[in-house]
């Protein structure tokens, strides 16, 4: 039985939780509440998003009611969090859904740098092409500065919760949580045990040495580690791209590679593609 929506979460600071049924976007909302003087700790939940987005500016789109589509708005201080390492957000809110979906499903998915949550494909089951996983969430950070500090940060999570089954169009790319649990997936509980588990791993972010005790957690569950990637810094055919092992988050969470010219490199922004070894 799925359990009743909620308008807040106990002792955490997410005490403004908006339900709607169909929103152009939830992070866009959320980002006009910035403007206006929202409070920390507003959330907007979705059914239904018509112009949702995911980086760069692409689509993200779904049927109603078949994921989860969530954000919330922070107002860190500016001597806990600064434009620079504001994207930790994005760590703490994927480690977050990471705990809460194994705690409701046992499912382990991981980590795909910067802001995917992933699960790897089994031998058996690999397409061709195939990336070697199957992306279930992805989480889209926004940042308002004002004179070199955060104003606010809007973080918004589409997880897939219950599509049934995987069109045939993206078998290669994603899947969905109740496919890989092979049951009914309770959205409300999935956004409850997040917005709990966030308030535990955002508080502890923004203490002294945080940053350092998220980025080991995030380390332990990452799926880009350790692989050979090939990074787009851009979004054009003629961008640049950066080919080699990805072997570290640095204190800011950025993700470091060795290229296969024995250069490091660390990156800010692009678009991850983990390389498989046969393909090479």
């Amino acid at each position: 039985m799925e359990i009743a929506k909620f308008d807040s979460v106990d002792e955490t600071r997410f005490n403004n939780v908006t339900w709607v049924a169909e929103i152009p976007s939830t992070n866009t909302a959320l980002l006009e509440r910035a403007r206006n003087g929202g409070q920390e700790g507003e959330v907007i939940v979705a059914d239904l998003q018509t112009q949702g987005r995911g980086r760069r500016g692409r689509e993200w789109t779904a049927p109603a009611g078949t994921s989860l589509m969530m954000s919330m708005l922070l107002r860190p201080s500016s001597d806990a969090l600064s434009p620079n390492n504001a994207s930790l957000t994005t760590s703490a809110l994927a480690l977050s859904a990471r705990t809460a979906i194994l705690e409701l499903t046992n499912i382990h998915l991981e980590i795909k740098w910067p802001n995917d949550l992933v699960i790897d494909t089994p031998i058996d089951q690999l397409l061709d092409p195939d990336p070697g996983y199957r992306k279930v969430a992805g989480i889209l950070t926004e940042t308002l500065i004002s004179d070199a500090a955060i104003e606010a940060v809007v973080i918004g999570i589409g997880l897939n919760t219950g599509w049934g089954e995987v069109p045939p169009e993206l078998q290669s790319v994603a899947t969905s949580l109740d496919v890989l649990a092979k049951s009914a997936i309770d959205r409300n509980a999935v956004a409850f045990k997040i917005l709990q588990n966030f308030e535990t791993e955002y508080t502890a972010l923004l203490t002294p040495h945080g940053s350092q005790q998220l980025l080991h957690k995030v380390r332990k569950h990452s799926n880009t580690l350790g692989k050979q990637v090939q990074v787009h810094m851009g979004a054009t055919p003629k961008s640049q791209i950066i080919r080699g092992r990805a072997v570290d988050l640095d204190e800011c969470g950025r993700l470091i590679v060795e290229t296969d010219n024995n250069d490091s490199r660390v990156i800010s922004t692009g678009d991850v593609e983990h390389l498989r070894l046969d393909a090479r």
